[in-house]
């Protein structure tokens, strides 16, 4: 069946339109069906401490609930994908998304930094990503819950060292970043 091209056209276009409607939804349901379940993040601290590593090229994938790296979190701007730059300090782990916000895990929040083969919206392979698990706390509204947030560093060597800043800001909270600094029993 040959169609005259304004109608071909004109169906093409009501088919992506029909499919753009229906990602928007979905996009909107996963945010409220989330937003339920998720706090509001808390935003980062004027004094962030001494910087511990970074700052790091990665992408931001995506945050999850912790356990099930297929239940997407879309509340918050948790959900968007982006490129980011990430630095660990005294009080946690900055992660500043280009077109997103800013995502801040505050070093009490963080239970733990490992690696994976991947995530919602992304699998690599092997041990491809970061994945940090934290707490996001209660916000009065929606009590708290434990995350999973994934990161792919743009340099496959700074996977490690990501991790390793993780769980040092893990094994000694509130220790200073120069062990020269602290004091003497």
């Amino acid at each position: 069946m040959n169609l005259p091209l304004p109608v071909a056209v004109g169906l093409w276009v009501a088919v992506g339109v029909v499919l753009l409607l229906l990602i928007l939804g979905g996009r909107r349901r996963l945010t409220q069906r989330t937003g339920q379940l998720v706090p509001q993040p808390p935003a980062a601290p004027a004094d962030l401490g001494a910087p511990r590593l970074g700052p790091l090229e990665a992408t931001y994938v995506s945050t999850t609930l912790a356990g099930d790296w297929l239940a997407r979190v879309g509340a918050h701007g948790l959900g968007d994908r982006a490129a980011a730059t990430v630095t660990v300090h005294d009080a946690g782990v900055l992660v500043e998304r280009a077109g997103a916000p800013t995502v801040f895990l505050p070093a009490d929040a963080l239970r733990g930094a490992g690696l994976a083969p991947g995530m919602a919206g992304k699998y690599v392979g092997a041990d491809g990503l970061v994945v940090l698990t934290w707490l996001a706390p209660s916000d009065g509204r929606v009590r708290a819950v434990e995350l999973d947030t994934g990161l792919r560093t743009r340099h496959p060597a700074d996977k490690s060292r990501l991790v390793d800043a993780v769980r040092h800001l893990l094994a000694a909270p509130g220790e200073a970043a120069d062990p020269l600094q602290k004091e003497n029993p």
